[in-house]
């Protein structure tokens, strides 16, 4: 049986916005249809259903309603977190309406819900917010490795005739190893310079980058990973710097591979899975196609405790790791227009890369 809409509510079936009522004993009496392909259920499943039914363990809607019937006025709750009995979780924004109605001659206390949902703000808005950290990022690293590289040589400098004025040979030892930090230091240095190489664009194509970094990994443990490759062939060519694609997707696969041999992870992969991804939106440019980039490993996770700095320069969940791999990732995925994120629990981390083509590349995917 199909849910009409109830008298005087008979527009509410043609907005875009998610609308649910609900009665006085705060039971759904009507979803729209926008209710309906929003949250991923028919009307007709969450009719007479308590609202804490058909939205599981969310204190926050539960505190908006509470809101609204004491106040007897509007309640807004922004940007949270709603999660159905079937485990349909969506970010939206809800209002929570009081009113009073009248069906069958009977007045009715009622409450309208109207969600707005905020998946696609909330992404813009976290890829300005990591656009804006990888700027201030990249140019605090600039700085630093300049200030740090200028004193660098000196102190190599004078420890080499220092040497050479020891008197005993024994001595050297310690001369050394001021030689070879400053050696280090230098060598860390030239790589928190190297985003600010002019990139050289040219036609790349996905899959060779990903074949270049599965050979890599290959040689560096051929016995303890297995690199699963699902490619959509069908993708056609970006234009990229093609040393700076496969520096970037080496430095989170190498990662994963460390991760899992310091961990021992039973079976160890990491798989390069490509898709294409349509009408996407990257630092507020609209396109019509992209290329969708996981690299997947089974390792143990990354560290709640850094999970959401994993982007930031020396930042590392590895004793002994630099700290650098993934922030020269973002910086060199940026500088293709694109964007990188993560996703992560122990056993299944996913790193997702999406990377515009412009439109005039798209003869070959049309």
């Amino acid at each position: 049986m199909v849910q009409s809409s109830p008298n005087g509510f008979s527009g509410l079936e043609h907005i875009a916005t998610a609308v649910i009522l609900l009665n006085n004993q705060l039971e759904v009496t009507y979803a729209n249809s926008s209710a309906e392909i929003l949250f991923a259920f028919s009307a007709n499943q969450i009719h007479g259903l308590h609202i804490h039914d058909v939205f599981v363990n969310c204190e926050i809607l539960q505190m908006a309603v509470t809101n609204a019937i004491q106040t007897q006025s509007p309640y807004r709750e922004h940007e949270f977190l709603l999660t159905t009995q079937r485990q349909h979780t969506t970010a939206v924004t809800c209002t929570v309406t009081p009113i009073s109605s009248s069906f069958n001659q009977v007045a009715e206390d009622m409450l309208i819900l109207e969600f707005v949902q905020m998946d696609q703000q909330l992404r813009i808005a976290r890829e300005e917010r990591m656009l804006i950290q990888q700027q201030a990022n990249s140019e605090l690293l600039r700085n630093l490795a300049h200030e740090i590289r200028n004193p660098l040589g000196g102190l190599r400098g004078a420890a080499q005739l220092l040497e050479f004025e020891l008197p005993q040979p024994s001595l050297k030892e310690y001369t050394q190893v001021i030689i070879k930090e400053a050696d280090r230091l230098h060598s860390l240095m030239d790589r928190l310079l190297a985003p600010h190489r002019v990139p050289k664009y040219e036609p790349t194509n996905i899959h060779e980058v990903l074949e270049r970094v599965r050979s890599l990994l290959l040689a560096e443990s051929p016995n303890h990973i297995r690199v699963i490759r699902d490619y959509d062939t069908s993708l056609p060519e970006l234009i990229g710097d093609r040393e700076k694609l496969i520096q970037a997707v080496l430095n989170i696969a190498r990662n994963a591979a460390q991760a899992m041999q310091q961990h021992q992870t039973k079976d160890a992969s990491i798989t390069f899975r490509t898709r294409a991804e349509r009408q996407i939106t990257l630092a507020r440019k609209r396109y019509r196609v992209g290329i969708h980039l996981e690299i997947i490993d089974n390792g143990p996770g990354i560290p709640a405790g850094i999970k959401e700095r994993i982007f930031y320069p020396l930042v590392s969940g590895r004793e002994g790791g630099t700290g650098l791999g993934l922030a020269l990732a973002q910086t060199f995925i940026t500088q293709h227009h694109g964007m990188i994120d993560c996703e992560s629990q122990p056993g299944k981390t996913i790193f997702h890369i999406l990377l515009p083509i412009e439109s005039t590349q798209l003869k070959s995917v049309q």
